[in-house]
């Protein structure tokens, strides 16, 4: 157990357990008597559930070592792909009475809920169904080397284990919040567990990256409508992190500059995309956005991942993103009822990677939607999916216009 005080007086209370099959849960209070340490969340989980690492006996009646996803890599663009054929079978679209990231329910002796308390503030545990899985190593080797095979012994296709962590982060108890409408002390809360979880992530042997992000939206793909995000932590570097690591290092070998903090500075030179700027934080569409709506939030200063932010600048983070959400929230509008539309979403945060290329990075958030009108999606076609070409339905000026439009 820790805790934390920050500047703005808030005290995250930090504690971890273990749920019935093993996997790691850790709540982040805020609220009292749970932030001061004078009570502590329900810790046991009395759910049924096998050790996920338990042997598993095949169809010739034999135990067998649990095995995780693999990921292979492709010979034509260089990118490694896991395969996680386990997740086709995960929870799609519950009832509220049955999400398994709703709180456990007062009285009742069991459910399938992933928290074993009847309430919390923030919580961030493994995934159940994880793209990415660090197997336990009984060698007693300190950093194991990556087991690596071939697929059918063809040296075009070699193949390793996906070993990295996926978890998840509930931002609320309420089934029905959203990160917007959260009050600025539990956003601090947040911002809070996304450092804590970076840190230690980025800790573990063979992780290369570490991504927090959150899907939000039917229209994105989202199978719990819960308000909560998720954190990857990468045994590779993305490919679109490649490619920025790419450009950045071309363009320090021929200007000497650092290409995050030079986009930032001539879009707060330019100021005709610029959607909000406070002390700490800069919010601009950037000149050449791909997608409908697209807004990228920077720190003023040079600041490589969200471990590295000062105890002002996540105060003033804790306020500026949901202010970011809400205007996305009156983005469009019903042209029937004139109600604003709830904007589905995909928001990530870009850190700089554990090892390679490290001073290279930069952090912001990206925040985009696949919506180009009220219920009109963007489809990605021929050129866009076929080829990467991608060709905007609209203009940058157009969206940050609107965006400073909708300001309270």
């Amino acid at each position: 157990m820790n805790r934390h005080t920050t500047t703005d007086g808030t005290l995250v209370h930090r504690t971890a357990t273990r749920m019935a099959d093993g996997r790691e849960l850790i709540y982040f209070d805020d609220s009292e008597p749970y932030a001061s340490g004078g009570a502590t969340r329900r810790l046991d989980d009395p759910r049924p559930l096998e050790d996920r690492f338990a042997p598993v006996t095949g169809d010739d009646g034999v135990a067998h070592p649990v095995t995780g996803p693999e990921m292979r890599l492709d010979p034509l663009t260089g990118q490694w792909v896991p395969m996680a054929s386990h997740r086709m079978h995960r929870t799609f679209l519950p009832a509220a009475t049955s999400c398994p990231l709703c709180p456990a329910r007062p009285g009742s002796v069991y459910s399938d809920g992933e928290v074993p308390d009847t309430d919390y503030d923030v919580v961030v545990f493994e995934n159940r169904f994880p793209a990415l899985l660090h197997l336990p190593d009984h060698s007693g080797a300190a950093t194991p080397a990556a087991p690596e095979w071939l697929v059918d012994g063809e040296p075009l296709w070699p193949a390793r284990p996906a070993a990295g962590r996926c978890e998840v982060v509930c931002f609320s108890a309420e089934h029905n919040a959203s990160l917007a409408d959260l009050p600025p002390h539990r956003v601090r809360t947040i911002i809070e567990a996304w450092a804590d979880r970076t840190t230690a992530l980025s800790a573990m042997p063979g992780i290369e990256q570490v991504f927090c992000f959150e899907n939000r939206g039917r229209e994105i793909g989202v199978t719990l409508p819960h308000p909560h995000g998720q954190i990857y932590a990468f045994p590779f570097v993305t490919p679109h992190t490649q490619l920025m690591l790419r450009q950045a290092a071309e363009h320090r070998a021929r200007t000497g500059g650092s290409l995050l903090r030079d986009v930032l500075d001539a879009e707060r030179n330019a100021g005709r995309r610029l959607v909000m700027e406070t002390e700490h934080w800069t919010a601009y569409v950037p000149a050449a956005a791909r997608w409908p709506v697209e807004v990228h939030l920077a720190p003023n200063r040079d600041v490589l991942d969200l471990p590295g932010l000062t105890e002002a600048e996540r105060d003033d983070l804790a306020h500026v993103y949901p202010e970011l959400l809400r205007r996305l929230d009156r983005f469009f509008v019903d042209p029937g009822t004139g109600a604003a539309i709830p904007l589905p979403y995909i928001a990530g945060w870009h850190q700089a990677v554990v090892g390679e290329g490290r001073d290279l990075g930069r952090l912001h958030l990206q925040v985009f939607s696949v919506l180009r009108a009220p219920n009109k999606l963007k489809y990605l076609a021929g050129v866009e999916s076929g080829m990467g070409a991608w060709i905007s339905d609209t203009m940058p000026e157009s969206i940050a216009d609107r965006l400073r439009e909708v300001a309270p």
